[in-house]
Formats: C-alpha cells, sequence, structure tokens
C-alpha cells in the first residue's frame, strides 16, 4: 500500500469515529423525542386542556408508585385504581413522605402499560412535570390531572384495553443550588437544632 493509500484509510477511519461519536450523543435526544411524538415505551402526552370529548365507555386507571435504591423517600398512590369514562378528566394523588433529617429532592420518571396506550393517556397536569423537594419529615400529596384520549378506541391495538397503569418512579435529584446554599451554612443548621 502507499503512503497516499494509508493516508486515504486513516482518514476514511477517523470520519468514521467522529460520525459514529457524534449519533452517540444524537441518539438520546432522538429517542426521547421519539417516544414522546409516538408514545412508544408507554411515554405519555401532554395536553393545555380537558379533552372535548367524552365517550359512554369505561376504562379503569390503575396508579403504581416506586423508588430508586437511592431513595429514601416513601411513595405510593393514594387511590390505586380509579375508572372514568374515555375523554373524561381525571384527578389522582401520590403521597409522599421524606423520614430523613435532610431536605431531599426528587424527580419522577413515568411510563403507561401496556405501551400502546402511550400515546392516548394525556396528562394536564403533573407533580412530575418539576423537581420535588421534601423538607425533613415532610409528607405531601401530589396531584396529578390526566384523560385517556378517546381516539384510542380507533387504534387497531389499544383501542380494547380495559385497564392502564400509570406508574411513577422517584430518583434523587441534587437539591436546588439555593437550598443547598443553606445545607451548607452553618448558621442555618444552628437555627434548625
Amino acid at each position: 500500500m502507499s503512503e497516499a493509500q494509508h493516508k486515504k484509510t486513516a482518514l476514511s477511519f477517523m470520519g468514521l469515529v467522529v460520525v459514529m461519536l457524534g449519533l452517540s450523543f444524537a441518539a438520546v435526544p432522538f429517542y426521547d423525542w421519539f417516544c414522546r411524538v409516538t408514545g412508544f415505551g408507554g411515554v405519555t402526552q401532554v395536553a393545555a386542556t380537558n379533552s372535548d370529548k367524552v365517550l359512554d365507555r369505561e376504562i379503569s386507571v390503575r396508579f403504581d408508585g416506586s423508588l430508586d435504591s437511592n431513595m429514601p423517600w416513601e411513595f405510593k398512590p393514594v387511590v390505586r385504581k380509579m375508572t372514568l369514562k374515555i375523554g373524561e378528566t381525571g384527578l389522582a394523588f401520590y403521597e409522599a413522605h421524606n423520614p430523613t433529617d435532610q431536605p431531599i429532592a426528587g424527580t419522577a420518571s413515568f411510563n403507561v402499560f401496556p405501551y400502546s396506550a402511550g400515546s392516548y393517556f394525556t396528562k394536564i397536569d403533573c407533580f412530575c412535570f418539576e423537581m420535588q423537594v421534601l423538607q425533613p419529615g415532610e409528607t405531601v400529596q401530589m396531584p396529578v390531572t390526566f384523560f385517556v384520549d378517546p381516539e384510542m378506541i380507533h387504534d387497531a391495538e389499544a383501542g380494547n384495553l380495559k385497564s392502564i397503569t400509570l406508574s411513577y418512579t422517584f430518583h434523587v435529584t441534587d437539591l436546588p443550588s439555593e437550598q443547598a446554599s443553606l445545607e451548607t451554612d452553618p448558621k442555618t443548621q444552628v437555627k434548625r437544632q
């Protein structure tokens, strides 16, 4: 092989490495976008208002709550099952308790099962849209407002579903900087004792 061929091969290989590296960084945001648009993997939809159509057909929604292994909170749905009409707005609550002596921030990941219902399960408002911070010993009830899109009945896979499960998992998140600085300030710690 000539020197020119070696350089061409080396440049081709470096180009391939750069393209593969770029694709690896683009994969996560692309996959997130794809799941949100299609409901793939049980990712839910978001709407600003209630459904404009309510069907005379009921569906049961089950609620599930779990914690990441590092999350010391207690977390559970207040009601485990709710039956409502397709298109009707539902309001459910989850309860979280921080049994520790430190403030802890958390974010909730979520999905819907069966996955085919993800693109029809629509949240209007949800505690999962933003980080939650619980103070030591604090217990809160957090709402989720939702509806099941009536278009679901036209879907070959999801159209005959009688039950959907909405699951949340809470994960520890870094405290916001203003709260983290309060925790490290000795003056603040003395006041809390």
